[in-house]
């Protein structure tokens, strides 16, 4: 392959690499209802606020076109904060239907007993 052809896949690759740190920057932007409720500890809304500020800071651990590690800070911070949040009880609203209990002589397939 000559210069211009791993130019190209280069450039893709990067793009590819923005595309996900920026939809995973929305998805924590998104989950900001979650960062104000009282029952998820300071320590999981912190991260959050930690790895949206590295995904933005000109300071990384790879160099800039290299999105893994903004990406990977991304992903540990919105799964602590859903993990904080269905410990504490909170409803996060990644499910596409609503969850509510079912009226009484109705039959539920996904109901145990």
């Amino acid at each position: 392959m000559d210069t211009t052809a791993w130019l190209v896949v280069g450039t893709v690759a990067a793009l590819i690499m923005l595309a996900l740190a920026v939809v995973l920057l929305v998805r924590v932007f998104r989950a900001r209802k979650l960062l104000v409720d009282a029952g998820i500890p300071l320590r999981s809304k912190a991260l959050v606020w930690a790895a949206v500020i590295y995904t933005v800071s000109p300071v990384d651990l790879l160099p800039d076109p290299v999105y893994l590690d903004d990406i990977g800070f991304l992903l540990v911070a919105l799964r602590s904060l859903h993990s904080a949040a269905a410990a504490a009880g909170v409803r996060t609203g990644t499910s596409t239907r609503a969850k509510s209990p079912a009226a009484p002589g109705e039959h539920r397939p996904d109901a145990v007993g």
